[in-house]
């Protein structure tokens, strides 16, 4: 399946949709690939003034495609990582459109966002160490800066889930909505930002994430080395391989 990841630019905005609805968005290596050339090009284009990234109204992403956990070897690079460097350093404002679950990568991508609207139905897990792995994405940072040590602790280490008002009252997202509303409103939303002087809100976001941004790649770094680590440990094959069997 080739078009697993959708993108259309319109009056300035770039729409990103996850197309995987039978596995529920889980992200696997080539949708990393196609989401790392979709975001190179959107930082890269002219035209384009924000970036919108969705799903569909029942599922936003179930996480990583644990398959492809499964069948990395030890010294496999992680095509997640990739994604996450360039999220780093993307240089234009990011909307998200949440409904359904926004598992593991599903929420941690958020945290990269600008600005972010959730479906009530909207489910939000981080399951890292349940499944033997650690926080990613710079999440072991940003987190705890949005929400405080003791309750990104219960979030990222106990992985408990949470809803959409819980999100909104943790400062996670900025507005809660009907799933049926969720698309309008998100889109409304990316194109009153895309409307926006371009420089004035560039310079605006980077001077709002500069303090993040100095420390965040050595972090990422380190996430990483020790996720890989923790990926090939047979605790954590265990676990995985449990879903398969």
């Amino acid at each position: 399946m080739d078009n697993l990841i959708i993108t259309e630019e319109n009056h300035g905005v770039f729409t990103i949709t996850l197309n995987r609805a039978e596995k529920k968005n889980a992200l696997n290596n080539l949708m990393y690939q196609q989401l790392c050339q979709a975001f190179l090009h959107a930082s890269q284009t002219n035209s384009i003034h924000c970036v919108l990234i969705r799903g569909n109204q029942s599922c936003f992403c179930a996480g990583n495609d644990l398959q492809d956990f499964i069948e990395t070897r030890e010294n496999d690079e992680l095509a997640a990582f990739n994604l996450i460097k360039i999220l780093v350093d993307f240089n234009k404002p990011l909307v998200a459109a949440v409904a359904g679950p926004a598992i593991g990568i599903g929420t941690t991508l958020l945290l990269h966002c600008d600005m972010v609207i959730a479906a009530s139905n909207s489910k939000f897990q981080l399951p890292f160490t349940k499944l033997g792995l650690c926080p990613e994405a710079g999440s072991s940072l940003l987190l705890p800066m949005r929400i405080g040590h003791v309750k990104a602790f219960e979030l990222l280490v106990l992985g408990k889930s949470f809803n959409a008002e819980q999100a909104l009252q943790y400062g996670l997202i900025n507005q809660s909505c009907s799933d049926d509303e969720l698309f309008h409103i998100a889109e409304h939303v990316a194109q009153t930002i895309a409307n926006l002087p371009l420089d004035a809100v560039k310079t605006s976001r980077q001077l709002m994430r500069q303090a993040t941004t100095a420390v965040l790649p050595q972090l990422i770094a380190d996430e990483a080395e020790q996720f890989a680590r923790l990926m090939n440990t047979e605790e954590c094959k265990s676990i995985l391989s449990k879903f398969f069997n």
